[in-house]
């Protein structure tokens, strides 16, 4: 059992120790005790271990940092019928992911010291390590600023109103230019809701067929465009979230070679899935629209968007133009997509099959396992500073926070197994090469995978 090793020294040996921060890839032996890394090398002997010390067999596997996400929908609290903390921090375990942090688009919303300081209380005890973002405005309301040195005195680590975007230009000039003396960054949801008030899916030759309101790429990259010339005007922070589209992807690429303080992320399923899901044949183009067709667990935001944005993102994450990934975790209960695709909810439960769909990039040549993990660990480490560094390496001496996975095993999405109680995914059902042996928090184990990790022997 599990129980039975977390006090006891744990040696990974001969697994492949990816560590970007580091430099380090190579074959290798990790040592963890007392919560620490204690000692990387390539042969640590077994037999000069403390008695009792688990020593686990990893070759064929990768051992990395525990995967960051800077991205996630917790619910909690006001909609703990949908997910709640605990579930959360346990899908993000079987995911790999040691730190998330948590949207503010709650209810009541994280715009205040009081929603923080509960938020960070009901996380104490989850199996990963909880990070705040604070809301940008009251209420997400859009009409004026949330005391942001507040928020960043209880603990957020960065500032969003994310299911919506700051629209009044001048409010988020403002929060940009406090976010620059705060240091910590505003991430916005680009989304101009003008140029798609009905929209439900990519606007696009799926969406004609199925009969369907569209959401242009124009209403992603309009306000990709605006908050770029915002944080060139104020010197800020700013974080795009979910980018989605090939235009927004060149924007952001223009803006830091003009070295605009701007980062990014992407969503595993903008780097896999296109708008052709909604088909219904599992992204199969040639499947004409029947009775699978109207796949509701595809609706998300932003859209699913043709291959040429997919490659797109595949590529700016190559590239680094794209910063990190980052999940946009958005769980919902079985009855808000149990209806019409015009009525269903907005999004995907990714947590658990986040590894699986990034390795498919890895897979196919376009994206290095290296750069892949970079992009989960010091990329989005970086974005948010905060201290968060200490969490993204395997430093001897720096808490044993790290993911254990062998990137070659397939396996096939069941969301019954997931630990989310949103099982909203239009994965379920296909097979995925990359899964997770084992995550550790602190030292402590705190997902394995039977069917992937041997127990191991006790020295």
């Amino acid at each position: 059992m599990i129980a039975d090793y977390q006090n006891a020294p744990i040696l990974l040996a001969g697994g492949r120790v990816i560590d970007p921060a580091n430099g380090r890839d190579g074959v290798f032996d990790l040592l963890i005790a007392n919560g620490e890394i204690k000692a990387i090398d390539r042969n640590i002997p077994a037999e000069t271990l403390a008695d009792g010390a688990r020593v686990i067999p990893a070759d064929g596997m990768v051992v990395s940092p525990g995967f960051i996400d800077i991205h996630a929908h917790l619910r909690e609290p006001g909609y703990e019928y949908k997910e709640t903390i605990a579930t959360g921090a346990a899908a993000a375990a079987r995911g790999g992911f040691t730190t998330i942090c948590a949207m503010p688009n709650t209810d009541p919303a994280i715009d205040n010291a009081a929603v923080v300081d509960y938020v960070t209380s009901r996380a104490a005890t989850v199996p990963a390590r909880v990070r705040v973002i604070g809301c940008v405005t009251k209420q997400r309301a859009g009409r004026e600023l949330a005391d942001m040195e507040e928020l960043l005195t209880a603990g957020v680590v960065a500032f969003s109103d994310d299911g919506d975007p700051v629209y009044d230009a001048g409010l988020m000039r403002l929060a940009l230019t406090y976010s620059r003396d705060l240091g910590v960054p505003i991430s916005n949801h680009c989304e101009d809701h003008e140029l798609c008030p009905c929209g439900v899916m990519a606007e696009g030759w799926v969406s004609s067929r199925l009969g369907l309101a569209g959401i242009p790429a124009v209403a992603e990259e309009a306000m990709v465009a605006r908050d770029i010339s915002l944080a060139e005007l104020t010197g800020g922070r700013l974080h795009l979230a979910h980018l989605s589209s090939a235009g927004s992807v060149a924007l952001v690429r223009q803006a830091k070679e003009r070295g605009i303080a701007v980062t990014a992320e992407v969503c595993p399923h903008h780097l896999l899935l296109t708008d052709a899901w909604a088909l219904g044949g599992k992204g199969d183009p040639n499947v004409a629209a029947g009775p699978m067709a109207y796949d509701t667990y595809t609706k998300v935001y932003p859209p699913l968007r043709t291959d040429a944005d997919v490659a797109a993102c595949v590529a700016g994450l190559a590239d680094g133009t794209i910063d990190c990934v980052a999940t946009d975790h958005a769980p919902h209960e079985l009855v808000s997509k149990e209806c019409t695709y015009h009525d269903a909810a907005f999004g995907i439960s990714v947590l658990e099959t986040a590894l699986g769909t990034l390795m498919s990039a890895v897979h196919n040549g376009n994206v290095s396992l290296p750069t892949m993990i970079e992009r989960l660990t010091t990329g989005p480490a970086g974005v948010l500073g905060n201290g968060l560094s200490q969490y993204a390496a395997l430093t001897p001496g720096t808490p044993a926070d790290l993911t254990l996975f062998d990137p070659n095993a397939a396996w096939t999405v069941d969301v019954n197994q997931f630990a989310s109680m949103g099982r909203n995914t239009p994965l379920n059902g296909v097979e995925l090469r990359g899964r997770v042996a084992a995550t550790m928090v602190a030292g402590r184990v705190v997902f394995e995978e039977p069917a992937l990790l041997n127990k191991g022997d006790v020295a």
